[in-house]
């Protein structure tokens, strides 16, 4: 499987269980194009992999995602081509996730900030590090998160937070995403990828076809809800790119980038 994926995510196997680790530690685990890419082949090929029964995913590095990588948005403000691929890989990422039909548990080892928030919200069962949090910053740097908070949170916490979180951008910490339904379970930093394991291990043990319906029962709720609003969230985030708000936060970033080298 390895080979069909960027060395930007790592899979490995521990017997049934499949580690994926988004794995640019240098950048925070930021998404630039070919880890965005890699991720919406990500889960078909998951799903296709006969041996594996659970799938944990984490952050190579003090970080699970730190967002977009603003050189990445950069390029897809100019290039009509590649936000089309990537808004197609969006869709992918979102959908291969919910029928994906192996239980993934993601093991938050650090921010997970706009598509690693995204990907935290999608997966089914959550272990936070004490010291992480989620973000979906879209709106304040004049984005539409086609992929992220708005499409999902309402299923896992109440509207009233969703939007609060959704439209502001502001933090939110592991015991905070614990308490309102956004993470299950908040551990100690250094004991967060042994509870996730520990989780999946039990998953993969249990029988195999009572396993996978269920997770299925439970994602046709979440499925219907995100086929309900992902045509037009994904064609919101492609008029955003095109929004001076964001042109305004790509110079100030890339601004701060050329001075700091």
């Amino acid at each position: 499987m390895s080979g069909d994926l960027p060395p930007e995510i790592e899979v490995t196997a521990d017997g049934p269980v499949r580690i994926v680790t988004l794995n640019r530690p240098d950048r925070l685990n930021a998404t630039n194009h070919a880890l965005h890419e890699g991720l919406g082949a990500l889960f078909p090929l998951l799903d296709a992999d006969d041996d594996a029964r659970a799938v944990v995913i984490t952050g190579a590095g003090r970080a699970f995602s730190a967002g977009g990588d603003f050189s990445y948005l950069d390029m897809l403000t100019k290039d009509d081509e590649l936000r089309r691929q990537t808004l197609a890989d969006a869709r992918r990422i979102v959908t291969g996730m919910v029928q994906c039909r192996l239980p993934i548990v993601a093991a938050v080892n650090g921010p997970a900030v706009g598509l690693g928030c995204s990907l935290v919200a999608l997966s089914d069962i959550v272990y936070m590090a004490e010291s992480a949090h989620l973000a979906d910053p879209h709106v304040m740097v004049g984005l539409v998160a086609a992929d992220g908070g708005p499409v999902t949170w309402p299923l896992l916490t109440s509207l009233q937070l969703a939007k609060e979180y959704a439209l502001t951008g502001e933090r939110i910490p592991a015991r905070r995403a614990a308490e309102i339904g956004l993470a299950n379970h908040v551990c100690a930093d250094d004991e967060v990828m042994t509870a996730a394991m520990a989780c999946a291990r039990r998953l993969a043990a249990l029988p195999r076809r009572a396993l996978e319906d269920t997770k299925r029962i439970l994602n046709l709720h979440l499925e219907r809800a995100v086929l309900a609003t992902l045509d037009f969230a994904i064609a919101a985030e492609d008029r955003s790119f095109l929004s001076p708000e964001l042109r305004a936060t790509l110079d100030r970033q890339l601004s701060k980038r050329d001075d700091a080298g």
